[in-house]
């Protein structure tokens, strides 16, 4: 591949979007937003969703997504498409020089997650992942406070918990893959550094073909901990994070981005509930987050590194490792074993 990508400077970005999903209508909506930027096709092979597509935006439609990428003439393209098309799709814009935002996961295997990455770097063209969590206010508040303000000066413990009902759409993967990819993606950052090792448990109660519930737990080299929660089979959906150090605990609800800290105490003077419990309640102090909706930031700056160049803030080497990490998982729980990531690095970086 030869790398012949430009960005596109302060013309109209034009934009083509493969996937009408629940997640791509999502993407229209936002697309459709967005200053300096028209969506100018738009593929599904669904015709009644193409058609509402086409009539509402005036974007030209196409059945098939390679023939979008191949036909219309593309500065970025957003794949919403089944996540076991993202490499064909992908590997098609990378090939005509078009910019991709390609939903998460990266792909379904750290095999094609790869294929991916080595096409971005040989071409120059970028590729952003769509781990919209990354864009979520609160998580970047979070992050400042963390990795600027430095609240909290040693990071014992990550939690997470991303819960819901089974979404009919996922078929191709389970939940380690779909969603629990969110999570290490979060974790590592949370973090500053990739785990060493993992370790899991699933198991499969309601989906066909593949799990829908993940215990997992991560090892940093640090010594930081991240615990992972996330399963299809809880009736209420829940994204919460949370945070431990030596300072206090960090406590976020994705959802209502709420954003709170417990300020670490004197554990030497209890307070009693009813009487003989005794307790070491820190100090709870609610901290503000400016408003925004994750997906239009997450646009936003992939529309930044089209216009203007640049590495884009989650990267296909950042996809590349979420998916490594859940695929690890994965063999972790069907092996019963400790999984090691330590090799797993040079794997992905190309001579």
């Amino acid at each position: 591949m030869t790398a012949f990508w430009r960005p596109a400077g302060d013309r109209e970005v034009r934009v083509g979007l493969a996937g009408l999903g629940s997640m791509g209508r999502n993407h229209l909506r936002v697309i459709g937003t967005r200053s300096n930027a028209r969506l100018v096709a738009v593929a599904d092979p669904i015709a009644e969703l193409l058609a509402s597509a086409t009539e509402q935006t005036g974007a030209a439609g196409f059945a098939e997504p390679l023939a979008m990428i191949a036909q219309a003439e593309l500065d970025a393209v957003v794949i919403a498409a089944p996540t076991t098309a993202h490499l064909s799709l992908a590997l098609a814009a990378i090939e005509r020089g078009i910019a991709v935002l390609v939903e998460k996961p990266l792909a379904p295997t750290v095999a094609e997650a790869l294929e991916i990455v080595e096409a971005s770097r040989a071409t120059g063209v970028p590729v952003q992942v769509g781990h919209v969590e990354r864009f979520n206010p609160a998580v970047r508040e979070l992050g400042r406070l963390l990795h600027e303000e430095r609240w909290l000066s040693t990071i014992f413990a990550i939690a997470t918990r991303r819960a819901g009902p089974f979404p009919a759409r996922i078929r191709d993967v389970g939940v380690t893959i779909d969603l629990a990819t969110h999570d290490v993606d979060i974790c590592s950052w949370i973090a500053g550094e990739r785990p060493v090792r993992v370790h899991a448990e699933i198991a499969q109660r309601i989906h066909a073909d593949h799990e829908d519930l993940l215990f997992g737990l991560l090892h940093f080299p640090s010594g930081v901990i991240a615990q992972l929660d996330v399963d299809w089979l809880t009736p209420a959906k829940r994204r919460q994070l949370m945070v431990t150090g030596e300072e206090g605990m960090f406590e976020l609800d994705y959802l209502t981005q709420r954003l709170t800290f417990t300020r670490a105490t004197d554990t030497t003077n209890p307070r009693l509930i009813g009487g003989y419990a005794p307790t070491f309640e820190g100090e709870v102090a609610e901290l503000p987050v400016p408003s925004g909706e994750p997906l239009a930031l997450e646009h936003d700056a992939f529309l930044r590194v089209v216009r203007d160049g640049g590495r884009p803030e989650v990267d296909a080497e950042d996809g590349l490792w979420a998916v490594g990490i859940a695929s690890a998982l994965l063999e972790s729980a069907t092996g019963r074993a400790v999984i090691s990531l330590e090799g797993f690095a040079p794997r992905t970086v190309t001579a």
